[in-house]
């Protein structure tokens, strides 16, 4: 069974080397539940609204599945939240989501696959700058990006409450397929 692992906002703006000079990605899970509004969770907040935010990519979402591969290449834990993302899922295959795709958290929220995650120097320097050279190119070469949601239906959520795949559009391309362009060439 698919369940919510966690949901995280910002903990605090750190200080960034990129344009906007800080970054939102250091994200921590809330303890007790959260709303869930039209542009995310309550609480959370993007430093970069150019690339980041808005009703297309109001929730990202990682796997438990994809964070514990990556915990064991970089040899260390990764708690909810690592990934700067708002939720951590387990028992659902991220990245064989389709576009278009609802699922249902908790008792009320209903949300929508958009599109996947487009790593970038912010995530890199989050990561670990010079210890981890080439990190866009290893995170998108693993095909385990993550991807956004859209809120259809806000509501409330809490760590646990399970998730509802409750419809799939026939046909439409998997986040993956999304992410390396195979969609177009189909």
């Amino acid at each position: 069974m698919a369940e919510l692992v966690a949901a995280c906002v910002v903990h605090e703006l750190r200080p960034d080397a990129g344009s906007v000079g800080v970054t939102a990605i250091d994200k921590r899970p809330v303890s007790g539940p959260v709303r869930v509004r039209k542009l995310g969770l309550h609480a959370d907040v993007q430093a970069s609204r150019k690339y980041h935010g808005g009703e297309l990519q109001a929730l990202y979402v990682y796997a438990q599945e994809d964070a514990e591969y990556w915990e064991n290449e970089l040899g260390r834990p990764l708690d909810a939240g690592w990934f700067g993302e708002n939720l951590r899922v387990s028992g659902l295959d991220v990245s064989g989501a389709r576009v278009g795709e609802r699922w249902m958290i908790g008792p009320t929220v209903i949300v929508e696959v958009t599109s996947p995650r487009e790593p970038c120097a912010t995530f890199a320097r989050w990561v670990g700058g010079p210890d981890e050279r080439g990190w866009v190119k290893r995170f998108a070469a693993a095909r385990r990006t993550g991807l956004y949601l859209r809120v259809v239906k806000a509501g409330e959520i809490v760590a646990g409450d399970t998730i509802e795949v409750i419809d799939v559009p026939a046909g439409a391309p998997t986040i993956t397929e999304v992410f390396v362009g195979t969609a177009a060439a189909g």
